[in-house]
């Protein structure tokens, strides 16, 4: 059994969702080293967000964009915390209820993902920046 962890830069990228599904491999040479396990990975923040979902059609991201805008938005009479702009309170509620993680299965060096499932980035930020995502990779060596 091996272990490997890593801390991974994101670029920054506007808001919205972002599939980064080959951004993470690509970062992740170790993959090929693995024959069966998992990696888990952590977004080191509080305003964006980590998700599997559709990684075909284009359309879903911004579906899912504006749900959660409609969902959380910005400028609500009720949010207090709002020292760091309009778009903060709700980038934390869209980060609390898609979570800051992912599960992945490797299989002979590979993401284990379904045919039409992708890696999202969850950017709820008006300017978050560039990001940091914790890789934590384990399971047999082949």
């Amino acid at each position: 059994m091996v272990w490997f962890q890593k801390r991974l830069r994101m670029p920054a990228v506007r808001r919205g969702f972002h599939l980064i599904t080959d951004l993470l491999t690509a970062e992740l040479p170790e993959l090929e080293q693995i024959r069966v396990g998992t990696v888990h990975f952590f977004i080191q923040h509080t305003s964006a967000s980590l998700s599997i979902n559709e990684n075909a059609d284009p359309t879903v991201r911004h579906d899912f964009e504006e749900f959660f805008n409609r969902t959380a938005p910005e400028n609500a009479s009720y949010f207090r915390h709002n020292s760091e702009g309009s778009d903060d309170m709700p980038a934390h509620l869209k980060a609390a209820m898609l979570g800051t993680s992912v599960t992945i299965p490797i299989t002979n060096g590979q993401l284990a993902l379904g045919t039409w499932q992708g890696v999202y980035l969850g950017e709820h930020r008006n300017h978050g920046g560039r990001r940091w995502i914790i890789a934590t990779l384990m399971g047999q060596e082949k």
